[in-house]
């Protein structure tokens, strides 16, 4: 097993960049994990890990899951916790990194409940969307524009949710819809409308898809005009709106009661 000392190596760069740049991750098809429950939670997911970066601190503390997720990368490297430190983006790293290849399948969304993302933006946001998502039992998230789900921010948030739920990233959310309504589900935008229906009035039993739109301007026209609906969720309060991850756990609770 190789040992890593220098902060110029290459493969420490290039790791770096897997977690500042999504345009670099999507050509690489790598991402990267930080942390001791996220990597070895990879260990039961349907992911392939490449590269397995850990201190000598935390092979002691970890030896039995690090030796079998060892078995399980291509490539395992000690490192130093200097370079632990650079790569890390979070203040007190724990010492452990993975590189994990991306699916090379396009998923496609299944089931018959699904949240989908129009634009949203702030990765806090889309994890514990993902995290609230897999929580709650829903069957696939879709994703369009907005925060790449594997940036490390969304991929913390999620809680490794990202590496278990079904999610489906599109390229036109309009052409989605449409064919999930050639399939028989129901669209439904969610809008800050005390106009527009209540989703407490809604009957989800049948397939539903349900859209939650960007944190400054909400859904899109164009993906409102697809919709069955425009769906709001009652406020007595006087704020205008809720935080995206918030509408979005509420409705999703509202879809699967």
């Amino acid at each position: 097993m190789e040992k890593i000392t220098s902060k110029n190596n290459s493969l420490i760069k290039d790791t770096k960049k897997l977690f500042t740049s999504s345009r670099y991750r999507y050509e690489k098809g790598m991402f990267v994990l930080e942390g001791a429950r996220l990597c070895f939670d990879v260990l039961n997911s349907v992911y392939e890990t490449e590269d397995l970066f850990f201190t000598e601190d935390m092979q002691e503390k970890y030896g039995d899951k690090i030796e079998a997720l060892s078995r399980a990368c291509k490539s395992s490297y000690i490192i130093t916790p200097e370079i632990s430190q650079k790569l890390s983006e979070t203040k007190s790293p724990q010492g452990i990194f993975a590189c994990v290849k991306m699916n090379s399948e396009k998923s496609v969304a299944s089931g018959n409940k699904i949240i989908v993302l129009d634009n949203v933006q702030d990765p806090s946001n889309v994890g514990a969307i993902i995290r609230s998502a897999e929580a709650l039992g829903i069957d696939t998230v879709i994703t369009y524009r907005g925060c790449d789900v594997y940036n490390p921010k969304a991929i913390r948030a999620s809680m490794g949710g990202v590496l278990r739920m079904n999610i489906c990233n599109v390229n036109d959310l309009c052409a989605e819809l449409k064919t999930l309504k050639s399939k028989g589900f129901m669209i439904y935008s969610t809008v800050p409308d005390r106009k527009a229906k209540h989703i407490t009035e809604l009957d989800f039993s049948t397939p539903t898809a349900c859209v939650i739109g960007n944190e400054a301007n909400g859904v899109e026209d164009e993906v409102k005009a697809v919709s069955d609906l425009l769906i709001t969720i009652p406020m007595l309060g006087r704020a205008e709106s809720l935080n995206a991850s918030v509408a979005a756990s509420i409705t999703m609770w509202e879809m699967l009661r």
